[in-house]
């Protein structure tokens, strides 16, 4: 009985080896990609320079992305979500909490923060966005613009819940909220003042936080012009 419980737990572990292994491959090719695309661009970036940067073989690369473009999707993805797990940003923890907070100033606090550590993975990543889409209708149809674009259904899923708190303010519904957070919290615009202005990504955090706390709470209208930029 021993010798059957022992082969049973071999093959019962098998499974989560290889698993792991799977997914340590996937994120070492993940990660040589950002890193090259980031470097190269992405159409000047073959699969067999990420896989040699990966230290796999080029069909392994295939095998597991199927084409350049899904791997950029993924590189996209990951750096939005901060890890290789499939779980969309309204399911991860950061945007519930800050959904559940009381206050529409708590919720906006909270949100800001999680937002900023977004921008920090995405911003090097983001004109590359806009390259490659510019020159291959695939990928600009993966992250279209406006009402489709995922980025403004995470917007307008937290004005929702923003809008519903005591202190939202009543003139404001959730389309105009959805809009100026979608607006004010672009990683276009965080671009502008960290990168380009040379704001810190505190002072950008401060910024939006007041802003967006002044347009959509009540009792916060003179905090509008936010801090002085560091």
């Amino acid at each position: 009985m021993d010798a059957v419980k022992g082969s049973g737990t071999h093959h019962g572990k098998r499974p989560d080896k290889r698993a792991e292994r799977s997914r340590r491959t996937r994120e070492k090719i993940i990660a040589a990609a950002r890193d090259l695309f980031i470097a190269q661009g992405y159409g000047a970036t073959s699969l067999q320079e990420v896989a040699d940067r990966a230290g796999v073989a080029v069909q392994t690369v295939y095998f597991v992305f199927r084409n350049k473009r899904a791997l950029f999707k993924d590189v996209v993805d990951t750096s939005i979500a901060g890890d290789t797990e499939p779980v969309a940003t309204m399911e991860r923890d950061w945007f519930r909490a800050a959904c559940a907070e009381p206050t529409a100033a708590g919720q906006l606090r909270a949100h800001v923060r999680g937002v900023r550590a977004i921008q920090e993975r995405v911003a090097p990543i983001v004109p590359l966005i806009a390259a490659a889409a510019a020159t291959d209708p695939e990928i600009a149809a993966q992250w279209p613009a406006g009402p489709e674009d995922p980025r403004y259904t995470v917007q307008h899923a937290a004005a929702e819940a923003l809008t519903a708190k005591p202190d939202a303010r009543p003139d404001v519904g959730t389309a105009r909220a959805a809009d100026l957070l979608y607006g004010l919290l672009s990683p276009e615009l965080y671009l502008i003042f960290v990168r380009d202005r040379g704001w810190s990504p505190d002072a950008w955090e401060e910024w939006a936080r007041t802003t967006l706390t002044a347009q959509l709470c009540t009792g916060h209208e003179r905090d509008a012009a936010g801090p002085e930029p560091s």
